[in-house]
């Protein structure tokens, strides 16, 4: 048989389809977003759980994770430490509450800065009026000038007018927010010997009970002051001047609110040797 005359052998090749080709991966995105879902669900819960002033910080990172980010030595985010609900007390959350307090703080500065300068505020007296944001909270503080006698007349705990607008002013934007609240008054270092028995620690403590009535009287809850201290000359502003009289002064200070510390682990005294 030649080969012109063969016939050609057609093979043909089947391949078995699997059964559930026709499903495809969808239902790997169902379950992902299904899971994705109770994540979030129970995050939410997690958070309502949490103390008011907690949820606060917490918006306020979320709201702006760049800047609050910026102010961390690490650059990492506190979101990022700790991975389970026991963390809330950790200290990156401490960090969260402390950066949201310092912006409400820094918010109150500015604000007190405008109203103390603007010419409908005090003038020349707003000048005599220091606000300052540290690593410890917000301190507002009424410098006497190098006269002595803006706010007290000399060796007297009995408030002058300015003093008294001034003290209205620091307490009508304090009272926006909610840390407690320290009043101190300090004086100079010259002895103070006019009536016997009464010194500079009597005067400094008279002078700051005037400065707390004051301002409760324009509206700073009475239940947010922490304490009254009268502390004399052992906190001079000028040290190496003890008898200048910016020494002399009445300072309101709002300390940060924060979680305790996490406690430190100590090691069992039992397998010491």
């Amino acid at each position: 048989m030649s080969g012109r005359d063969a016939k050609k052998i057609v093979i043909v090749r089947k391949k078995k389809g699997h059964a559930h080709a026709h499903h495809g991966g969808s239902w790997k995105v169902a379950y992902a977003d299904f899971v994705t879902a109770m994540m979030a669900f129970f995050m939410v819960m997690w958070i309502l759980g949490m103390d008011e002033q907690t949820k606060k910080a917490i918006e306020s990172y979320f709201s702006n994770p760049i800047g609050q980010e910026n102010g961390y030595s690490t650059g990492n985010s506190p979101i990022a430490s700790g991975n389970s609900p026991g963390a809330v007390k950790s200290p990156p959350l401490r960090l969260i509450m402390r950066s949201a307090q310092q912006e409400r703080f820094e918010r109150a500065e500015a604000k007190l800065l405008s109203r103390l300068n603007s010419p409908q505020g005090l003038g020349g007296i707003g000048a005599r009026v220091e606000i300052v944001v540290n690593e410890n909270g917000l301190r507002v503080e009424l410098i006497e000038g190098e006269n002595g006698d803006a706010f007290f007349p000399f060796g007297s705990p009995v408030m002058k007018e300015p003093a008294r607008k001034a003290l209205a002013v620091i307490a009508e934007e304090l009272r926006l927010l909610s840390n407690p609240v320290v009043i101190e008054g300090h004086t100079d270092a010259a002895p103070f010997g006019a009536r016997g028995g009464y010194s500079n620690w009597e005067l400094s403590a008279e002078r700051a009970n005037a400065a707390r009535r004051v301002m409760e009287g324009a509206g700073l809850d009475p239940q947010r002051i922490k304490e009254v201290r009268g502390l004399a000359d052992r906190e001079l502003r000028r040290p190496e001047h003890p008898l200048d009289p910016t020494n002399r002064r009445i300072s309101i200070f709002l300390p940060f609110v924060l979680p305790p510390e996490p406690p430190t682990s100590v090691p069992d005294a039992a397998g010491a040797s």
